[in-house]
């Protein structure tokens, strides 16, 4: 085993949140579901990444409920769960020391938010030395404001406004980030194809 696929915060805390309503995959699931099968069929290591914000009193808080896999999930007693209260899934756990103990010298990264938790992961899990694809359809994220707009602002708000940018332009941006430089760029489609028929 040298490879993992690492499911970064695909978690309820998302759904709790008013801005759920402008993800650019509300079905991300599905996608992921589809990566997690391919991994276990492979015998690959899958790891599972969950965002917590301890005393936040927010939706990342676990103490109220939501930071738990997305139910449509099932995680395996064999897969590592690990709790990270920084972007990028390296900083504030032992997952390098987890993949090193594991032989992972190659990551497949998926997950919410794109340009955020799974981009700076991506961004980190290079310049540690993995090799790393980036699945950018198993991948969503939410419109972003400008930097002047005022906070707190509803949702309708951030859409109406013409300076926001769209997920759409978030995920092809990234692409265009990190393609070459810090990951292959992969599609589940794509993925599956290379693996050949299932067994």
């Amino acid at each position: 085993m040298t490879r993992a696929l690492v499911v970064i915060d695909v978690q309820e805390s998302f759904r709790a949140r008013p801005l759920w309503e402008t993800i650019s995959d509300p079905k991300i699931t599905e996608r992921v579901d589809r990566l997690v099968r391919l991994a276990r069929q492979a015998g690959d290591l899958v790891v599972w990444v969950l965002h917590s914000e301890p005393g936040s009193g927010d939706v990342f808080d676990p103490a109220l409920g939501h930071v738990r896999l997305m139910e449509e999930l099932r995680r395996l007693d064999t897969e590592p769960l690990v709790h990270k209260t920084s972007h990028n899934a390296f900083t504030t756990t032992n997952l390098q020391q987890l993949l090193t103990g594991h032989g992972i010298r190659e990551l497949t990264v998926c997950g919410i938010r794109t340009e955020q938790c799974v981009e700076t992961t991506t961004r980190v899990a290079s310049d540690l030395g993995y090799q790393v694809t980036f699945v950018v359809d198993a991948t969503a994220t939410n419109p972003v404001p400008h930097r002047d707009a005022p906070a707190g602002r509803s949702v309708a708000e951030l859409l109406s406004d013409p300076r926001t940018l769209s997920a759409e332009e978030i995920i092809r941006r990234t692409e265009y980030a990190l393609a070459g430089r810090f990951a292959t760029i992969a599609t589940v489609a794509e993925l599956e194809a290379a693996a050949g028929p299932r067994a």
